[in-house]
């Protein structure tokens, strides 16, 4: 039953997502319905306000399918105010990145398309290190596996979003098509 909640829960925020970031202009062509061939247009305020409003709804769903009893829940809730914060700043990163991208498609050069690739690796690999170096404290605050669910609805939350966002992107070729 959690599992379908969390399911539905994270369709309705990658829909949410998909309907904020889907602003474009509508004389743009489409060379594939499948893929975005056109900048994103949104503004920095929906782009915050959506972004807190992720971040409570990954809140409630850890929430909702990690069972912790109180003493692990003021652990845990230590602990994961702290990743929260430090995660964040990576993500404020990518969004500065992204409103690059959104800037410079169209007139993008091939060593631009080039540093915006690594920078945005170089993005993914932090993300990667910081839960790396907090699953000592999670598991402190936590047993083992719920430790490991933590990483896991963390992980699962966290590439739906990505998904949905990569999605949204123009592909930096398509920039280069009538």
């Amino acid at each position: 039953m959690k599992a379908r909640s969390m399911v539905f829960v994270l369709s309705a925020v990658c829909i949410f997502l998909a309907w904020k970031l889907a602003a474009r202009p509508a004389q743009q062509p489409q060379v594939n319905e499948t893929l975005t061939v056109g900048p994103v247009v949104a503004s920095d305020t929906d782009i915050q306000l959506l972004r807190q409003d992720v971040r409570a709804q990954k809140q409630k769903l850890i929430a909702q399918n990690l069972p912790m009893n109180e003493s692990e829940a003021v652990k845990f809730w230590e602990v994961y105010n702290r990743y929260s914060v430090d995660l964040r700043g990576i993500y404020d990163e990518k969004f500065r990145l992204i409103k690059q991208y959104q800037d410079t498609w169209g007139s993008m050069s091939d060593a631009e398309a080039l540093i915006y690739t690594r920078r945005w690796l170089e993005l993914d690999a932090q993300a990667s290190e910081l839960r790396s170096k907090y699953v000592l404290d999670v598991s402190n605050a936590l047993p083992g596996k719920k430790a490991a669910t933590f990483f896991q609805l963390d992980r699962r939350i966290g590439m739906m979003i990505e998904l949905q966002i990569a999605s949204q992107l123009p592909l930096a070729l398509s920039q280069d098509k009538p």
